[in-house]
C-alpha cells in the first residue's frame, strides 16, 4: 500500500467538482469551473480539467473516489487535523499512528514501512515499532564519517542497557535499510521522465517532489523489497490567495505522478498488487475569500487507485447549502476508508489499529487477491 499525503488542506470542491450545482458557482464565482471544462465523472461531479491521467484511470475503473471524508467535531488547525488523520484518533492526542499500530501488532521489521519524505510521519510510528525514513538522495553522512563507523555503533555489546541496545539497533537499521533501497534502485527500472518536470512544493509539509518519491517506491516494488507500506507526500495546498493557478499546478503534479506510477506498476505482477490512497488533512471552505482563494474547511474527497480497486464513487457528496458554519458536513468517516484498507490490503484487524477501537464500516472499493 502507498499512502500519499497532500499537506496544506486540498480544495476538494475544485478537485472533484460539483459542476451541476448552482450553489457551487454562486459561492465562488471567480474560482468555479465552467461545466464544459470539467472532466465529467457523472451528471453531477467531475475532475479538475488538469487531471487527465486520473480521468483515464476512472474510465478504466481503477479509481475510487470516496466523497465527503472527514471526522466528528472537525479541527481547522493544519497540525491538529493532520495529527487526527495520521493517528486515526479524533477524540484526543495519541503517541502512535494507525500504520504504527499495525507495525506493533505484527512485530514488524523497520523495512515493513518506509517513508520517502524528509521526516518520518507520525503515521508510521508505533509504541514498540516504527517505520523507516529514507532520503530521496540517499544517506548523506558528515565529512569524515563512513558507513563502517556507523556499523560499529550498530553492534550490540554484552551487558549494555536496553536504551543502549535500542540505539545500536537504530544505527544498524539505518545502514541496512539505506543499502536495501540502494540495491533496489540498482536493479529497478530507471525513472519515467516522460512527464513534465515537477516543482517541489513547500508550505505545511511535503517538501520533496512527489514523482521522485513514487519512482523510488516503484523501484522497491520491482526489486521485491519486503515493504508493505510506503508513505509519500506533496505540500503547498494551503491556497488562501490566488488559488486557481497554484492549485492547478499542484493537481497537475499529483495527476502526472500518480498516472505515471500506476502505468509503471501495471507492467509487473508485484506492481499489480499495489493499492494507493491519497488524502489531505481537510478541505477548504465553500465560499471563496476576498483574495480569490479559500480558507481552512472540513471534509474532502479521498482517492484510492490500483488494479485491485473497484472504481466508482463511494459515499455521498456533501450539500453545499446545508452547511456547518460555512463548511461542508462530512458524510464519510475517514476511519472507514483506512479501516477498509487495513482489512483488505494489510489483512489487519481495523478496530485494533484505529484510534479508540473504532469499528469501521467496510467500503467495497478494494477486492483483495
Amino acid at each position: 500500500m502507498v499512502i500519499v499525503t497532500l499537506y496544506g488542506g486540498n480544495d476538494g470542491l475544485n478537485t472533484v467538482i460539483p459542476y451541476a450545482d448552482p450553489a457551487y458557482h454562486a459561492a465562488r464565482p471567480e474560482l468555479a469551473y465552467e461545466p464544459d471544462r470539467v472532466l465529467r465523472l457523472d451528471g453531477a461531479l467531475g475532475l479538475n480539467p488538469v487531471m487527465k491521467g486520473l480521468s483515464r484511470l476512472w474510465s478504466e475503473q481503477r479509481l475510487a473516489i470516496i466523497l465527503g471524508a472527514g471526522y466528528p467535531r472537525p479541527d481547522r488547525s493544519h497540525f491538529r487535523s493532520m495529527d487526527i488523520w495520521q493517528t486515526a484518533s479524533p477524540d484526543g492526542p495519541t503517541n502512535s499512528g494507525w500504520v504504527g499500530r499495525w507495525l506493533d501488532g505484527v512485530k514488524a521489521a523497520p523495512e515493513a514501512a518506509v517513508s520517502f519524505e524528509p521526516m518520518l510521519p507520525p503515521l508510521l510510528v508505533g509504541e514498540t515499532r516504527t517505520g523507516a525514513c529514507v532520503s530521496i538522495g540517499g544517506l548523506k553522512l558528515p565529512a569524515g564519517v563512513t558507513t563502517e563507523m556507523i556499523g560499529v555503533l550498530g553492534r550490540r555489546e554484552p551487558n549494555e542497557s536496553e536504551l543502549q541496545a535500542r540505539a545500536a539497533d537504530a544505527y544498524a537499521n539505518l545502514i541496512r535499510i539505506d543499502q536495501l533501497i540502494r540495491d533496489a534502485e540498482a536493479v529497478g527500472s530507471p525513472p519515467d521522465t516522460t512527464a513534465e518536470p515537477d516543482i517541489a512544493a513547500t508550505g505545511t509539509g511535503g517538501a520533496s517532489v512527489l514523482s521522485d518519491q513514487l519512482s523510488r517506491v516503484a523501484q522497491c516494488v520491482e526489486a521485491g523489497v519486503p515493504t508493505r507500506v510506503y508513505s509519500a507526500s506533496l505540500g503547498g495546498f494551503d491556497t488562501h490567495a490566488a488559488e486557481r493557478p497554484g492549485h492547478e499546478l499542484l493537481l497537475r503534479q499529483l495527476d502526472q505522478a500518480l498516472a505515471s506510477f500506476a502505468g509503471r506498476l501495471a507492467r509487473t505482477e508485484a506492481g499489480r498488487r499495489v493499492t494507493v490512497v491519497v488524502y489531505s488533512e481537510f478541505g477548504r471552505r465553500v465560499r471563496a475569500n476576498a483574495s480569490d482563494g479559500t480558507d481552512h474547511g472540513t471534509a474532502g474527497p479521498v482517492f484510492v487507485l490500483g488494479p485491485q480497486v473497484t472504481g466508482g464513487l463511494y459515499g455521498e457528496q456533501p450539500s453545499l447549502t446545508d452547511l456547518d458554519d460555512g463548511d461542508l458536513k462530512a458524510t464519510t468517516d475517514f476511519r472507514d476508508v483506512f479501516g477498509t484498507l487495513l482489512a483488505s490490503v494489510l489483512d489487519a484487524d481495523p478496530a485494533r489499529c484505529l484510534g479508540g477501537g473504532y469499528e469501521p464500516t467496510m467500503l467495497p472499493f478494494v477486492v483483495p487477491d
